[in-house]
């Protein structure tokens, strides 16, 4: 089975210039979640867009790529019948000509 988790949207503290440090700016998240179905195990994709979140505004990254591997590495152990994940976290507004990403993608088999 296949969850998406599409343009999903908050603010947040993250990056490592002085001004990002101050105050939150926009994030986008898409992710992509393969796991293993059943009727008593399912995913509920609200718990992950919620810890996706909650890990986002506790830490307050400097780094997208150290959110990148904190946020697979708790979905990971979170949602145990997880077999791939791709997670791409966005920074829509820091440039004013683009959009900077960054993505991850691990598989679990």
């Amino acid at each position: 089975m296949r969850i998406y988790l599409e343009d999903f949207h908050f603010s947040t503290i993250i990056g490592i210039l002085d001004f990002e440090r101050e105050s939150p700016q926009e994030v986008i998240i898409n992710l992509i979640v393969d796991y293993k179905y059943s009727k008593d195990e399912f995913i509920n994709y609200v718990e992950i867009r919620d810890l996706i979140k909650n890990i986002m505004v506790e830490k307050k990254f400097g780094l997208i790529e150290d959110a990148l591997e904190n946020i697979i590495s708790n979905i990971s152990k979170t949602f145990i019948n997880i077999e791939y994940l791709k997670l791409k976290i966005s920074k829509p507004t820091i440039l004013e000509d683009s959009k900077v990403s960054v993505e991850m993608e691990k598989r679990f088999v």
